[in-house]
């Protein structure tokens, strides 16, 4: 396997693995209950930022973006920068050699930004009043 094949070898394979996560999602719908096991925040009775992913890619493999939302936004929301993300690491890989991917280099405000916005969405989605219901999953 050439220089190249090895660089690009790790991404197409995470690739490939959500390719097949999502067509398996694609044939056998998350919407019938226990179709894919039972979620154990939802045993607890509160919605976690991932509760509705399944729900979520399902329907975005029916084209159905407004259901996709309805299960979850911040999936809907966070999948075209991680789509965005993956490109970029592909194309950089391609062109040439390129380090490990370091989470240090992401600046702290960014990850703390990120977990604001995922703690918020997990207890707006668990509160009674609005908009909390129509985000709940």
């Amino acid at each position: 396997m050439g220089a190249r094949a090895r660089r690009l070898a790790s991404p197409l394979a995470a690739g490939a693995l959500v390719v097949a996560a999502t067509a398996a999602l694609a044939v056998r719908d998350p919407h019938r209950p226990g179709s894919w096991g039972v979620c154990p925040t939802a045993l607890m009775g509160f919605d976690c930022p991932l509760c509705g992913s399944l729900r979520a890619v399902h329907d975005l493999t029916a084209l159905d973006l407004g259901a996709a939302v309805s299960s979850n936004l911040l999936l809907v929301v966070a999948l075209p920068v991680v789509v965005a993300l993956w490109v970029r690491r592909v194309v950089v890989l391609s062109r040439g050699p390129a380090g490990p991917l370091d989470a240090s280099r992401v600046p702290r405000a960014a990850w703390w930004a990120l977990g604001v916005v995922v703690l918020a969405f997990t207890v707006l989605r668990n509160t009674p009043v609005p908009p909390g219901p129509w985000l709940a999953s």
